[in-house]
Order: C-alpha cells, then structure tokens, then sequence
C-alpha cells in the first residue's frame, strides 16, 4: 500500500529542496519527521507538512495501518513553472534581464517496509 502527497507551486527553488528531500529518502516516517524538526534549512518544514499529509492520506486509505512500518520510499521536486513571479533587473546598457525565481513541485510517497 502506498499513498501520495503533493505540494505544487512552492516557493522555493528545486535545488534547496532537494537538498532536504536526499535527507529523509528510505528512512521510517517517523524518524523522517523528527530530522525534519531539527533541520534548519528553509524547505524543511514544507517537506514535512508534506510528509505529514502523506501519511494522512495513508490512513485514509486504510485505517489499520501499521504507521511504525511506513518509509518513505520517493521524495523528489520538480521545477515549476514560474509565470506568476516576473521580475526584472536593470543591467549595463540600458538592457533588462529576468529574474529567475524557483518554484517546485514537491512529491514524497511512502508505504510500507518490505522485507
């Protein structure tokens, strides 16, 4: 059994959050959270509002779930599209360059240990 959670349009560039998400990868949900409380990077308490709502969806799908059993078997963020965040710098010339602001989409799955 696996379940999913999503975060899309975050506020934050895919490389800081990658960062944070190689932390946690193959590790218990619950030693996943408690690394992720005490990890002082920015993307840390979205990638665990994440992970906490995976593991809601994963008792939502079935409510015996075993929760100590549960690992996080993906975690990943994509680059999404940056249409809503236009900013400009002036730069030498007279010219204008962009502004590239991150955002991604976060995704972590979890489901249960196999043996």
């Amino acid at each position: 059994m696996e379940a999913t959670a999503k975060a899309r349009f975050q506020r934050i560039s895919p490389r800081k959050a990658r960062v944070v998400l190689n932390l946690i990868r193959g590790k218990n949900v619950a030693q996943a959270l408690d690394e992720l409380r005490f990890t002082v990077k920015s993307a840390a308490p979205i990638v665990a509002k994440v992970l906490d709502s995976a593991v809601a969806n994963a008792r939502q799908q079935d409510e015996s779930v075993d929760l100590d059993a549960l690992v996080v078997k993906t975690a990943f963020a994509d680059m999404a599209p940056n249409r809503h965040m236009r900013r400009y710098r002036p730069r030498a010339q007279g010219r204008a360059t962009r502004i590239v602001k991150g955002m991604s989409h976060i995704t972590v799955v979890i489901g249960e240990e196999e043996e």
